[in-house]
């Protein structure tokens, strides 16, 4: 009697865990083996693949535009992920000091998270233009514009901060459930040894928001490589090819110049970079927390 019912247990796991597995087949393992197929061909979509053995590869690590893009994911990795960390943990300490409307404000800044990446592209470029409501309003103030767009560093200053106001409330959430999650009785016991609010944020606070940290930081890395609305929408890859990101380059590659081998051979140095700088973040600065 157990065997059967051990039998039909197994046989319904089975049958549960069977759309996740077809789900990975489909939309998982088949386009893995059919990148891998890509990267050593040649194919324009017309007929079979042919074997071209590493010339893609080869392709790509000549290409100065692929790495003037990757270079360029790296320069707003330096602008995005210093802003995007600094205010979530604005908004995640000011939201656990709010008594009322918590869950107001987590959804307001939320709605941010979850708008078109075309629809506030479109809008940040009219804010940010040269005779837009910022730049009138600075003039009005100083006398002087500032050339957001047209300038290559200012551009991919102004692309970091609309990626940082869409992504403050959902990072800001993340590390907020790591200071709700810490126990109270931590802060009393310092407390009782006369610690200040600062020795408890450096000494207590912060460090044990490492899992919350590490995770923003990994997320803030993945979406650094895979950005391709804003900088496409506003500023074409311009200026210089200032914005210019490896999404981009590979859209250019496998739809406009119909060369789709060589795109999916771009996504493995890019998936692999991605991949290098989340596992060297993680190494050097995760750590093992635990509450005693």
């Amino acid at each position: 009697m157990s065997m059967n019912l051990r039998k039909k247990e197994a046989r319904k796991g089975f049958l549960i865990s069977s759309t996740y597995l077809i789900y990975s087949a489909i939309f998982w393992i088949y386009p893995f083996f059919w990148l891998i197929i890509l990267a050593f061909s040649r194919w324009r979509y017309v007929g079979s693949p042919k074997f071209s053995g590493f010339r893609n590869f080869l392709r790509v690590l000549y290409d100065p535009i692929f790495w003037k893009a990757f270079f360029n994911v790296i320069n707003f990795m330096a602008y995005y992920i210093p802003m995007v960390l600094f205010f979530s943990f604005l908004f995640a300490i000011a939201l656990n000091k709010l008594k009322y409307g918590k869950t107001f404000v987590a959804l307001s800044f939320l709605i941010a998270n979850i708008s078109s990446g075309v629809a506030y592209s479109i809008v940040f470029s009219k804010i940010f233009s040269e005779n837009g409501p910022l730049n009138q309003f600075i003039y009005n103030l100083f006398g002087i514009t500032i050339p957001w767009f047209t300038s290559p560093q200012l551009a991919m200053f102004s692309i970091s901060l609309m990626v940082v106001w869409k992504f403050i409330g959902y990072y800001g959430l993340i590390i907020y459930a790591g200071i709700v999650s810490i126990p109270k009785s931590i802060y009393e016991a310092a407390e009782l040894d006369g610690a200040n609010k600062y020795v408890k944020f450096f000494k207590i606070t912060l460090p044990l928001l490492n899992p919350s940290i590490i995770m923003v930081l990994v997320f803030a890395i993945s979406l650094s490589f895979g950005i391709f609305t804003e900088p496409y929408m506003i500023t074409g890859g311009g200026p210089m090819r200032s914005t210019l990101m490896p999404m981009m380059v590979m859209y250019i590659s496998a739809f406009q110049k119909m060369d789709p081998t060589y795109a999916a051979t771009m996504t493995i140095f890019i998936a692999t970079a991605s991949f290098s700088i989340i596992w060297i973040t993680r190494k050097i600065f995760e750590r093992e927390v635990e509450f005693v």
